[in-house]
């Protein structure tokens, strides 16, 4: 039997501190991939204040908790939401598990190898900050999006995390997605300043990703248990939430083990055997 399978692109998407939409990118991004006909796992990785379940408006019986006490395994743990993605919860409300230890990240990490189902790709959304257990899931995704909005806290919050992310542990592939913009050309000079603060003082550049404007449909939808993708699929919020997914779509995949801790690394390194 050959033991090729196609490398699963997986993306980490983070913010500086909570309250940005993080959640809602990273739910809203899986739908609109999954309805494009690709094949996505979504883990929430906020292993304090998980939320993604409830965005998604899919009831979860067990979840990391249950699997980092050995009580069941990752695939058991798993659900498939209606909209076709499958969904790695998160706990809310369990203190223990807002500090978990890097090493409990990692073995959540190593699990992921357990999955026989080609997963075309995987979003892990984070917790706020950068707490090691986030980093160290951060640098086990090969690419990692921040989300931020146009405030003076979330923007300092975004760059601090992008500091650690370049400075601690010297990785790249880092994408900027403004949320709740006013207009493209906002969320477009937004990623600007930015990423000539990332240059001046950090010697590197930072990608964009594309821009979701403002769209109170988006939070209506949050208020319904629902994706915008779902709720409202000709409203705006909607509308960039498909482009976000063509940009994803089109970059070009990783194929190369880094040689550190990832997700689905034997797709990689076993992928010519």
């Amino acid at each position: 039997m050959s033991l090729y399978r196609k490398p699963t692109q997986v993306i980490g998407i983070a913010s500086g501190k909570g309250g940005v939409g993080k959640t809602t990118v990273s739910v809203n991004l899986a739908v609109a991939l999954q309805g494009m006909g690709e094949r996505v796992m979504l883990l929430d990785a906020d292993l304090g204040l998980a939320n993604a379940q409830i965005a998604l408006g899919t009831p979860c019986p067990y979840n990391l908790s249950h699997f980092l006490a050995g009580q069941k395994s990752l695939e058991e743990i798993t659900v498939q939401t209606r909209h076709g993605v499958r969904l790695v919860p998160g706990a809310s409300g369990l203190q223990e598990m807002a500090g978990i230890s890097g090493v409990q990240a990692a073995s959540i990490v190593q699990a992921f190898s357990a999955f026989e189902d080609e997963i075309d790709y995987l979003i892990v959304d984070m917790a706020a900050g950068i707490s090691p257990p986030v980093m160290a899931f951060m640098q086990a995704c090969p690419r990692r999006f921040i989300v931020v909005r146009d405030d003076p806290s979330s923007i300092a919050d975004a760059y601090g995390t992008i500091k650690v992310l370049i400075q601690d542990f010297g990785v790249d592939e880092i994408y900027l997605i403004p949320n709740g913009m006013p207009s493209q050309q906002d969320g477009q000079l937004l990623y600007e300043r930015i990423n000539q603060v990332c240059a001046r003082f950090l010697g590197r550049s930072i990608h964009y990703m594309g821009t979701i404007e403002q769209d109170e449909l988006v939070l209506s939808a949050l208020k319904k248990h629902q994706p915008v993708m779902e709720f409202a699929p000709g409203s705006a919020g909607a509308r960039d939430f498909r482009r976000l997914a063509e940009s994803v779509r089109s970059l070009p995949p990783v194929t190369e083990a880094t040689g550190g801790l990832q997700f689905f690394v034997e797709r990689l390194v076993g992928q010519v055997s």
